[in-house]
Parts: structure tokens; sequence; C-alpha cells
């Protein structure tokens, strides 16, 4: 057993890590205070090819997998963008690149990864509805077969990322759920051209006012009548449950690596504080009530990593990885919440201080607690699918 990073996942830490020293704390703080994209960043990862990880040599990418994005996503985080700001790594090369790479047809990988792998393509991902929430074999957006085309109509929430994709992954029934046998049969996942899209008025957007993670906008997305051509099919029509698992067990695993790099930042933060900061004549680090907490956020971190990148490990071989991935989102994720909490209970009353990023830490780490899927679900499919226990619904 070999816990060693292959070496082309540390090339990517490096690399990662050497764009993100040009930017400190202070530009994720005004980036986020200023409810702006991190141009800057996302430019300098596309010119040093740190964006096309997952995308196939053939295509312009590093033909490298899961794993490598996940440390990508994890270093980006750490280095002070922490939970928000990563959304960076997961909107295109997560869901668009590693999807389209997988599942796309040939004509689909060669019109869109070369655009991926540059930065120059960006995407976002449509499953969740204000009636379905996190049920997402209960969705009642409908595609409708129309001779060559599908006609769509229903809506969507939460969907982050829709002002800057050229195309959105926009997952509907085409078998309607009360029919379907099995549950997943009839879903089916559509890439869908934004910009015409909005321009012919078919679909719609309306931001979310939000707490957090205020560098990429989420929205509220009308579907009326869009036309979708069926070679933009993303897979098969009704077998689209085996690209959405393709997609939803990588995004566990993304916004895992999000929340341990954000961990990682409120830690740094919280130790540097808790040395400096003098009461009583001493450091307030030397009280064990405040050097204890820290410490054991400290093995939260590394026990989280080891399973996050075990998990992105059985999803490159090709091995089942859904256990693994949601242990890893929920250890990461808990160790993000610790880790912010305890450095707000550090800085004491400063930590109100928008002047010092812990508010914009705390408000991070609590997404993790419930997106993309809450904590309760998690432990739901451990107890249920992992243990045995009997269903509750």
């Amino acid at each position: 057993m070999d816990f060693t990073l292959p070496d082309g996942a540390e090339a990517v830490r490096r690399g990662v890590a050497a764009v993100c020293a040009r930017y400190d704390m202070d530009y994720w703080q005004r980036c986020e205070a200023g409810k702006r994209w991190p141009e800057e960043v996302w430019a300098d990862l596309a010119k040093g090819g740190w964006l096309g990880l997952a995308v196939p040599e053939e295509y312009g990418g590093g033909g490298q997998g899961l794993l490598e994005l996940a440390v990508a996503t994890e270093t980006l985080a750490a280095s002070g963008a922490a939970g928000g700001s990563a959304f960076t790594y997961v909107l295109t090369p997560g869901f668009g690149a590693l999807t389209v790479a997988r599942h796309g047809s040939a004509a689909q990988r060669a019109a869109l990864l070369p655009g991926m792998a540059d930065g120059e393509v960006e995407t976002c991902f449509a499953l969740t509805e204000p009636d379905a929430g996190s049920n997402s074999l209960a969705i009642s957006t409908f595609a409708r077969r129309d001779g060559g085309e599908f006609v769509i109509n229903g809506q969507k929430v939460w969907i982050t990322g829709v002002q800057r994709a050229a195309w959105m992954l926009l997952v509907a029934r085409t078998v309607p759920a009360a029919e379907a046998r099995p549950r997943t049969h009839g879903l089916t996942v559509f890439l869908v051209n934004v910009p015409d899209a909005v321009a012919r008025g078919h679909l719609t957007y309306r931001p979310i006012p939000k707490m957090g993670a205020n560098t990429t906008p989420s929205n509220m997305v009308f579907l009326d009548d869009l036309r979708v051509p069926e070679r933009d099919v993303l897979g098969e029509v009704d077998q689209g449950a085996a690209v959405l698992w393709d997609i939803l067990n990588p995004e566990r695993i993304l916004l895992g690596a999000s929340a341990l790099g954000g961990a990682e930042v409120a830690l740094r933060v919280a130790v540097s504080y808790a040395k400096e900061r003098e009461v009583f004549g001493r450091p307030i680090g030397a009280n064990q009530a405040i050097a204890f907490p820290l410490a054991r956020v400290k093995a939260q971190i590394e026990l989280a990593r080891l399973m996050l990148y075990k998990a992105a490990w059985l999803f490159d071989q090709g091995l089942p990885c859904a256990t693994e991935a949601n242990i890893a989102k929920l250890a990461a994720s808990q160790a993000a919440w610790e880790a912010a909490d305890h450095a707000f209970q550090t800085h004491g009353g400063m930590a109100f201080s928008l002047e010092y990023p812990v508010a914009r830490l705390l408000a991070d780490a609590r997404i993790g607690k419930v997106a993309p899927v809450t904590e309760e679900l998690l432990l739901n499919y451990l107890a249920t699918q992992v243990l045995g226990l009997p269903r509750g619904f």
C-alpha cells in the first residue's frame, strides 16, 4: 500500500500553488465583497494549463483524472480562496470537462473539450428543483420528443454560474417519475447552449441573494419550450442516471476538496492569531482551551484527506466510489466547519470585523453542511446502503 501521491498530482499541487501565491487573502476578500468572479486567477490557471487537467491530451488537456482535479481544488481553496471561490474548479473542469470526456460523443468531445481545456468554454450544471430538493429522481422538468428535437419545460433552483456558462448540463425527465421502472429510468442529460437559449427567450434566470460564496452567483432557472437537438443529448436518452452518478460522485469529492482547503485556511488563520494575540501576559495559543480544539481540527483534516484521495483514486480506476465519496464529503465538511468555528472563537469579538477573513470562512464552511447534499442525507445513505438499516421512507 502506497500513500504517496503520483508525480502528476504533486506537479499539479506545485503548479496551482505557484499561481495562487500571486493572490493574497485580501484579493479573495475583495472578490467576495465585490461579488466578482476571480478573473485574474481564472486567466492565470488557464494560461498555465491547470484548468484542462481532466481533458484528454488529444483535445489539448493534461490527460489526468479526478485525483488531480481534487488536489487542484484543495490547493486553490487552501491558498485563501476557501470553499466558495473554489467553485472555479467545480463548474467547468469538474461538471463539464470530466463528464464530457467520459460520456460525450466524438462530436461533442471535439467541439467542447479544447475550449474547456484553455478556459474559453465554461459550463454549469442544472439538477436541483424547488419541489424535488435532494430527491433527484423526483424532478419534474420534462423533455418531450418532437422529431429530432426535445422540447423542455421546467424550473431549476440553486444553479451556480449560469451567467458565465456557454453550456449547461441539464437533467430532465424523459419518462415521468411516476411511470419510471426502475426509478432511475427515464432521466436524460442534455447539453444546452446557454447564450442561444437566453437570446431566444427559452431560458431565463434570476440570481438568488445569498450568504457567502458570492464570487459565483446562484440562480433560479426557468425553461420555457426550450428546444434541444437530439445530437446534444449527453449519453443515451432515458439512461442519464449513468451520466448523473458520474457527475454527483465527483461533485461530492471536489466540494469535499474545496471544504478541506477551506479548513486549512481557517486553521492557518486561527493558529497565526493564537500565536500573536497576547492576553494576561502570554499568547492565547498557550491556553489549552485554544490549543486543543485547533489540534483536533488538524487531526480531522488529515483523516478527511485520506478518504478524499481514496475516493478520487477509486473513481479514476473505474471502481465503485459512492460510499467513499459520501464519507469524504461528510468528513471534509465537518472539518471545515470545526476549523472555521474555532477560528471564529479564537478571534473572539474581532471575528465580527470584516477586516479579518473569519466571517467569510465561516459562511463558506457552512455551505458544505447542506450543499450539494445535506449531512443528514449522507448519513442516511451510509445507514441504509452501507449498514443495511431499514429505510425510513
